[in-house]
């Protein structure tokens, strides 16, 4: 997993609540077995008309944010279904940080052993940095997962609070797989004594 420890990103708005994982990435688009090729897929029902044609009025399809690296959303952002694919859609379009007021758990889970960096932001903030990335064209954040720091050069700054356990793991580049990999010389220690013990 790609360590995160500072970010500076193009800001998308997207100013809806309870966004649910099937609008993340449909259904439909869920037969892959790689982690990659998500991302055309990502908010596909709000993102094209049923023809295939690009809807002008999404924010994702907007000039101005091509490239945006950063999402601020409403609250409950990743309710719905379990699925690990909207964390990879995410983050195979292109998304670092996801900013809202709060999260659903499971995808919580998901989206840090993806590498994607949740920030919880209280309601008032999140509308201020709404309101900015709407007026301002290719408005960009700083991120720092060091400092705990949000803040752009409007004079706009805000600290926020993550769990300790999951911020070093994303400072590391940890998964679970990568924790378990700190302790193979433990696990395969273990497993030779195991295999040397009488029944």
């Amino acid at each position: 997993m790609r360590p995160f420890r500072e970010h500076t990103g193009i800001v998308a708005p997207l100013d809806r609540s309870s966004i649910d994982t099937d609008q993340i990435i449909p259904k439909q688009f869920l037969k892959r077995i790689e982690r990659t090729g998500y991302g055309e897929f990502l908010f596909f029902d709000w993102r094209y008309t049923g023809d295939g044609k690009p809807r002008a009025d999404f924010v994702l399809n907007q000039p101005q944010f091509a490239g945006a690296s950063i999402l601020i959303a409403g609250k409950n952002f990743g309710c719905g279904s379990s699925r690990e694919h909207a964390a990879w859609a995410l983050s195979d379009y292109g998304f670092r940080v996801i900013i809202a007021p709060s999260f659903a758990d499971i995808f919580a889970t998901n989206a840090g052993n993806n590498g994607l960096l949740l920030v919880r932001l209280p309601e008032q903030q999140i509308s201020t940095l709404l309101d900015h990335a709407g007026q301002i064209p290719c408005y960009k954040l700083h991120v720092s997962l060091l400092d705990k720091r949000v803040q752009d050069d409007q004079g706009f700054g805000a600290r926020f609070d993550i769990d300790e356990f999951r911020r070093t793991c994303l400072l590391e580049g940890l998964d679970e797989i990568g924790l378990t990999l700190k302790h193979e010389s433990e696990v395969a220690a273990y497993e030779s004594r195991i295999a040397n013990r009488a029944w």
